[in-house]
């Protein structure tokens, strides 16, 4: 994985040296189907939440999509990866790419927005330059990447209001949110050091640390919440949409999408992610929404494009 070619929350690093192939549908439009499966997550995430306790939400996504996965694995007639050591370092991504962060998010909307949480997933790339400035010595600072890091804080800040103190912010809610962004450089930069090279395919791989955060989440869900009484339809369609399309179906949509125009193209779906899931929060929930929300995204959006620019040393 290069920082300047950050996959989307939730995966495996695909290598720069994939091979290229096309497929009869333009990639253009390929692209456009993942900014807007992967923006709607957050909508089906607070429509999940509404009827169901978050780690049944999270459960629910990750089965509905290893469901996918497994799919297309016996559709290519691909095995799951063998040796003890490779299952044992994505039993750790699998927690910190899937169960823990999925499961921030499903907490924190149940007190903020699905637009804010959007917002807070943009800031991803933001938190992964500033770990693999300490993590990863080959990633050296640049002054535009410095400068991208800052004016993405500037955007936090924005979104945040804080000029206005925080006033009428869930803080816990927030937090959830950004430690979810936070997640998912971090296990980035594990599964750089720990997997890359490892010889097994891409979809095994995922397949694999889906199915394991999938376990994690089936031990960890009874332990904390009880068996629904009743399964409200709504709240139930839309977790199976997040795991089938925003989890399963995406990630065989992005690896095609690497595969053809490579990782840096395919990277930048994260840019149109917020913009998306403010929309369908607004326009879909009746989310309120402030001038500071836009333009606050508008600017982390912009730091974080900066951050991976990949300029003069």
């Amino acid at each position: 994985m290069t920082t300047a070619a950050t996959p989307r929350p939730g995966t495996l690093t695909p290598t720069d040296a994939a091979p290229r192939r096309r497929t009869a549908l333009d990639w253009r439009i390929r692209f456009g189907v993942l900014s807007l499966i992967w923006g709607f997550s957050f909508l089906l995430i607070k429509v999940g939440t509404q009827g169901y306790a978050p780690f049944q939400v999270t459960l629910g996504r990750l089965v509905f999509g290893t469901a996918v996965l497994a799919a297309a694995m016996a559709v290519r007639r691909e095995r799951l990866p063998r040796g003890a050591r490779t299952w044992a370092h994505l039993t750790v991504a699998a927690f910190l790419l899937n169960a823990l962060p999925f499961s921030l998010f499903a907490y924190s909307e149940l007190t903020i927005p699905s637009t804010l949480a959007g917002i807070c997933n943009a800031t991803s790339p933001l938190w992964g330059m500033a770990l693999s400035l300490v993590a990863l010595s080959e990633d050296r600072p640049t002054r535009r990447r410095v400068a991208g890091l800052g004016i993405g804080f500037i955007g936090v800040l924005t979104v945040l209001g804080a000029w206005q103190g925080f006033q009428g912010l869930d803080a816990t809610g927030t937090v959830m949110a950004l430690m979810a962004s936070l997640s998912y450089p971090i296990g980035w930069i594990y599964v750089r050091r720990t997997l890359a090279g490892s010889g097994h395919s891409h979809l095994s791989m995922t397949g694999a640390q889906l199915l394991l955060a999938s376990v994690q989440l089936a031990l960890v869900t009874p332990l904390f919440t009880t068996l629904p009484d009743h399964f409200p339809l709504v709240p139930l369609l839309a977790i199976a949409a997040l795991g089938t399309l925003g989890t399963g179906l995406a990630l065989l949509i992005q690896y095609g999408l690497v595969a053809e125009v490579g990782p840096t193209t395919a990277q930048m779906v994260t840019y149109f992610i917020p913009v998306i899931a403010t929309g369908a929060g607004v326009a879909i929930l009746g989310e309120s929404l402030t001038w500071s929300t836009p333009v606050g995204a508008a600017i982390i959006l912009a730091g974080a494009a900066l951050t991976q620019a990949k300029g003069r040393r």
